[in-house]
């Protein structure tokens, strides 16, 4: 009994540990041409980093941009650039993301502005989700994501086929 439970447990583990950025991006289908997610990104290997919701009312120099949604989108995408980089990463290696936005119709500049946090177009698997507040009155998103550092996959030897 002991020994299945092991088992399953290093082999969600193994699952966990393959997901990973300059990992493989599944092609965009007609459902999703447009916007900036992909369907499903697949890796192998790499270190994996879990991201907590990362959220702000105060651009980088301290300005307050309670009422920017794009300034705070732009904000929350540097600052979960500059926890990737102390753990050796980048955007680039964020393999999927949980948005909340508390007004729906934040969602095309939130799509406009991941297009250019992504300009190689592999974009992450996402979802978005909309609430009818977040933590300090005034924000407007918050993103949490993971990332994986390092993976076997790259467009030059990707790990599924094209």
């Amino acid at each position: 009994m002991k020994h299945s439970i092991l088992m399953a447990a290093f082999a969600a583990a193994a699952a966990f540990a393959t997901a990973s950025q300059a990992a493989d991006f599944m092609e965009q289908g007609e459902r999703i041409k447009g916007r900036s997610y992909s369907p499903a990104v697949v890796t192998e290997g790499g270190r994996t980093v879990w991201l907590a919701g990362e959220t702000t009312i105060v651009d980088l120099q301290g300005k307050d941009i309670k009422g920017d949604f794009e300034a705070q989108a732009r904000t929350v995408f540097a600052l979960l650039d500059q926890t990737l980089q102390r753990a050796g990463g980048s955007l680039k290696d964020i393999v999927t993301m949980t948005v909340y936005l508390t007004d729906a119709r934040n969602g095309a500049i939130f799509s406009k502005v991941r297009g250019e946090m992504f300009p190689d177009r592999n974009f992450p698997a996402s979802a978005q989700i909309t609430v009818s507040n977040l933590a300090v009155p005034g924000m407007q998103i918050e993103i949490q994501a993971t990332a994986v550092i390092g993976d076997r996959c790259s467009k030059a030897s990707p790990c599924i086929p094209r």
